[in-house]
């Protein structure tokens, strides 16, 4: 990447130790390349998947909602509200509208955050497929330097549905929380002596459970499932990326991925690509995981049965989702192979997000995919994150013609009530990235 001069934002220059706070996100979002440490992720020289503008392109932002508060709105309100740098939406595989904030463009990157999880773990499904890597396995057959850690007996299908035991707070507004040690040891700038890295923290991390038994989001979990990847693969994950999904599935730009001060990958959300890319990689995802081969057939990019396992909520999967703090941010929803999924007014949907407001929206019922950059104030925003999937919700409704409610799935999944109301009530805030 060309490296821009970082310019000052009220009179303080951007860098490497203030790109993620207000209001330096805004331009660093857009800049990652410039500003910190990344790979290059080729798109490879194969066609680019295209995306034919949508006939007749309606005017979403004018799309009622009902926001979290109760009070009426539109789509254009709720972009407007919740520091929007981009937001693009796909139907049927074209093009329905297309937004860029001043200091974005189609053809800039945005830092995707934990939205890089999902692609790492289309990555494992990948590498599954192919018989490289063993979800029954344990993750020290391929990761010896965990023997010692917490993750000593879990397996790699415990780490990509985040059901491990191990201890690991993830509370982005607690500076002692171990997302924020995580960060330290990742973050490394001259003369801060010698770095740690990524891979020696997750070493460091010691169990509190019994594997396999709950789920709890913690990005920990998708760093050692990214480091199994690349033992399995014997490649690292910038070249897993490019020769497994991004240049597969069309992608029509590189992508780059932050690494830390010892070369390792940030596989939990160092992930920078375009939007339309990600909306390509929505658009696979809501296709079962093929795409076009450009000669009237289709190509399998990721396993189909992946996605189909994924989207299969049981009980198993509820009950442990319903019993975790998420459930109070997506009641009835779940969590697996490295997506969230959400009962919205029309069907359940797919969502990869990341910290800051980013997030890929994906609804087989309403054949949309919608993508959001954003770069809010704060890490996590409820009520931002609320209003946008209301908005985007809005928006797959009115493109197929749908009234809310009408086409809700049934509301007993295996005998546990997809609202969680057989369970105790939430703790009352969200952890959700």
């Amino acid at each position: 990447m060309s490296q821009e001069p970082a310019p000052e934002v009220q009179g303080t220059p951007v860098t490497a130790r203030n790109w993620q706070d207000p209001p330096f996100n805004r331009w660093a979002f857009w800049h990652v390349g410039d500003i910190l440490p990344t790979y290059l992720v080729p798109r490879g020289d194969g066609q680019v998947r295209p995306l034919p503008a949508a006939a007749g392109r309606a005017d979403l932002a004018e799309v009622p909602v009902t926001r979290t508060d109760g009070t009426p709105g539109t789509v254009g309100e709720v972009l407007d509200d919740t520091y929007t740098d981009a937001y693009l939406v796909l139907q049927d595989g074209e093009l329905v509208t297309e937004w860029y904030g001043p200091l974005g463009a189609g053809d800039r990157p945005h830092a995707l955050m934990s939205v890089s999880k999902s692609v790492v773990g289309c990555v494992a499904a990948v590498l599954i497929d192919r018989g490289q890597l063993d979800p029954d396995a344990e993750v020290t057959a391929y990761v010896p330097e965990l023997a010692g850690s917490g993750y000593a007996g879990a397996l790699v299908r415990h780490v990509y549905d985040m059901r491990s035991g191990v201890r690991f707070l993830e509370e982005y507004a607690n500076p002692d929380s171990d997302i924020r040690r995580l960060d330290e040891w990742v973050g490394w700038f001259p003369g801060d002596g010698e770095p740690r890295g990524l891979y020696r923290f997750l070493a460091t991390l010691q169990a509190e459970a019994p594997h396999g038994e709950r789920f709890l989001y913690r990005s920990a979990e998708s760093d050692v499932l990214g480091w199994v990847c690349e033992r399995a693969a014997g490649q690292p994950m910038d070249e897993l990326i490019s020769g497994l999904i991004w240049a597969p599935m069309g992608a029509e730009h590189d992508a780059i991925l932050l690494h830390d001060g010892l070369g390792t990958a940030v596989h939990d959300g160092g992930l920078c690509g375009t939007a339309r890319d990600v909306a390509r990689f929505g658009q696979m995802l809501l296709d079962g995981g093929l795409v076009p081969d450009g000669a009237g057939g289709v190509r399998r990019v990721v396993p189909p049965q992946w996605l189909r396992r994924a989207w299969a909520v049981d009980s198993d999967a509820r009950s442990v989702f319903a019993a975790s703090p998420a459930e109070w941010a997506f009641p009835g929803g779940w969590y697996r192979h490295q997506f969230w999924f959400r009962p919205g007014d029309y069907g359940d949907v797919l969502l990869c997000l990341g910290i800051y407001g980013q997030m890929l929206h994906v609804s087989r019922r309403t054949n949309t995919v919608c993508v959001k950059f954003s770069s809010w104030p704060d890490a996590q925003n409820p009520a931002y994150l609320e209003d946008t999937l209301r908005a985007f919700d809005a928006v797959g409704g009115f493109l197929a013609g749908r009234d809310p409610g009408r086409h809700r799935l049934a509301g007993v999944v295996s005998g546990l009530s997809r609202s969680g109301d057989t369970m105790p009530p939430a703790p009352p805030r969200p952890t959700v990235v």
